[in-house]
This record gives structure tokens, sequence and C-alpha cells, in this order.
């Protein structure tokens, strides 16, 4: 490969990097602007933190997005966990079916899904709100929590389940002392993944909760249809250190148990 041609790559690959995280690091330098212009800098501050922890409306979307985010992340990791397992005892042929159907809401666009819930909920009239979402957040965060689980599984001996078995363990037993421990690592990375998506999620949240019921994000919709406020970057700020570490956790752990 000619030095031009490394060049024009890393050339590109520097281009992309200032493209995606430029206007985020100038969002978090703007949280400590002392003043509200985002064209002039006017001092060092952490006004905008100081007033972001006393908003009221801000703290309560946060309690839902926190709330929402634990729940569907420990919902989502035993039943994906547990669909993993019985993915895992199929034959080909169903499993190929299974596998099939837990990578469609995959690759389906949010939106999608957002709105089959909604009409979902409306034809089955339940009104919309804390419950909803709460629901929404775990349909969509399970198959991911499939997909990292089932990789493990894959890894051990077929036969590990069936011995403990005949040595005398009851199913219970093995479930919990042979198989999750083999498949232990998977489990955790789909529960942080499954917190993760649901932390930041708009789309999905959006379509199946209402106005007085909000998450950061459908919060931070409607505040920025009336005007970015100060308060609004240094949320965005600590929402986007908060889901770095976390992937970077997920990603660490991923290449773990590669």
């Amino acid at each position: 490969m000619s030095r031009v041609s490394k060049f024009f790559k890393r050339f590109y690959l520097a281009l992309i990097l200032v493209f995606l995280y430029v206007p985020i690091v100038v969002l978090i330098v703007q949280s400590f602007n002392s003043g509200k212009s985002r064209a002039k800098w006017e001092g060092f501050s952490l006004h905008w933190y100081s007033d972001l922890f006393q908003n009221t409306s801000i703290m309560n979307a946060l309690q839902v997005t926190i709330s929402v985010a634990v729940i569907a992340m420990i919902v989502s990791t035993v039943l994906g966990t547990l669909a993993a397992i019985g993915i895992y005892s199929m034959k080909k042929r169903p499993q190929s079916a299974m596998m099939t159907l837990t990578n469609l809401p995959n690759t389906m666009p949010d939106i999608v899904t957002g709105i089959s819930l909604m009409i979902l909920f409306l034809f089955a009239k339940v009104s919309r709100g804390f419950g909803t979402m709460l629901l929404a957040h775990i349909t969509f965060d399970t198959p991911y929590v499939i997909l990292s689980v089932l990789p493990k599984l894959k890894q051990m001996n077929k036969h590990t389940y069936e011995a403990a078995l005949d040595l005398g363990a009851t199913p219970g037993y093995a479930l919990i002392h042979v198989l999750i421990p083999e498949c232990r690592q998977g489990i955790v990375t789909g529960a942080m993944l499954a917190f993760t998506l649901s932390l930041d999620d708009f789309t999905i949240s959006y379509f199946t909760t209402t106005p007085l019921v909000q998450n950061l994000s459908t919060l931070i919709y409607s505040a920025a249809r009336r005007g970015i406020e100060p308060t609004l970057n240094a949320l965005s700020a600590l929402m986007f250190i908060a889901l770095l570490v976390l992937l970077l956790i997920v990603n660490h752990r991923t290449k773990e148990s590669d």
C-alpha cells in the first residue's frame, strides 16, 4: 500500500471523527459557559449544572429514565437469558426460525417499532404512560440480551447440562449452577447493553408515553422546540459521559468474552 493511499485513508477517518465528535465537544464546552450566548465565551462557570439539579421537570424525567432503564434491564435480562437457553436447546430448523424472529426487531427502524406498539396499546385500550413505556423498553431490549447470551451458550459443551442431570441434579439446580455460570459474561454484557439502549431511547419512548410522563430524551425534544437552554447543554454533556462510560464497559466485556 502506497504512502499516498495510507494518507488519504487516515485523512478520511480523521474527517469522519471530526464531523462526529466536534459538535459534542462544543456542546460540552458550552455547558461551562457562564453566559447564554453560544457564539461568545463569557467565562467558565458551573452555574448551568447547578440549575440543572434544581430543575424539577428534569429531575422527574431523570427519575423516570433511570427507573425504566433499571426495571427494563432486569426483566429483559431474565426473559432474554431464558429465551436464549430455550433457543439453544432447539433443533436446527426451529432454532433458525427463532433466530430470524429475534433478529427482526433489531433490523426494523425504531419508528416502526414505536408506532406498532402505540397502535397495540391503543387497540388494547391501555392508557399510555410509565407502564406502556416500560413494556416497550422491555420489548426492544430483550432481543439484544438473547443475542448476547447465545454465543456463550454455543461455546459450552452441549452435554454439560445433560451430565449434570445424570449426576442427580434437578433441572432448576442445573440451570442455576451449570448453564448460567457458563454464560455469565454474556448475561452481564446483555444487561449493560439493555440498560444503555433504554437510557438514551427516544423514538420508542415518544410513541409509547404521554407528555405527562417523560424521560430525558422526550423532555429534551420538547424543550428544544422552544429553544435550547444552557441547562440542556449540561444535561446532554452528563448523558454523553454516562453513556460513553457504559459503552466502554460493554465493549471491554465483549472483547473479553470473544
